[in-house]
């Protein structure tokens, strides 16, 4: 896969406090770059309104972090998300994160689940969602 593939980019400023003890951005901050593009992801789709006007949204189920390569303060993070695999009630996104000079230096994995806060259960994809899941 090429990162060409990825439709959303999203790009944040490294702040001071994303740093740990050794000067680089800390894993947490890593994650928390993962939580925009997936928020990103969420706009771009059409989800966040959904849940707002249904109570109908996505919950994440899964998260992980492979680290390949340091961020430092000052600097940018650039978030790259697309969509991984889509199933029933679920699908996964892809994310990878970038420095301002185009270096990959993490990718993330996320599975989230279709789910109603009303009814406190999952529910299927319904097909103008993956219609829109899918351009992604």
């Amino acid at each position: 896969m090429s990162r060409t593939d990825f439709r959303l980019s999203l790009e944040l400023r490294i702040d001071w406090s994303d740093l740990d003890m050794y000067k680089h951005v800390n894993n947490v901050s890593f994650m928390r770059y993962l939580q925009s593009g997936r928020v990103n992801f969420w706009e771009a789709t059409g989800i966040y309104k959904t849940y707002e006007n249904t109570n109908k949204g996505t919950m994440l189920v899964s998260t992980h972090c492979d680290f390949k390569s340091p961020l430092f303060y000052p600097g940018k993070a650039i978030v790259k998300t697309r969509l991984d695999f889509i199933k029933n009630s679920s699908f996964g996104l892809e994310h990878h994160i970038l420095n301002k000079k185009g270096v990959l230096c993490a990718v993330g994995k996320d599975v989230v689940v279709c789910f109603d806060f009303s009814e406190n259960k999952t529910f299927r994809i319904p097909d103008d969602l993956r219609e829109k899941l899918e351009q992604f």
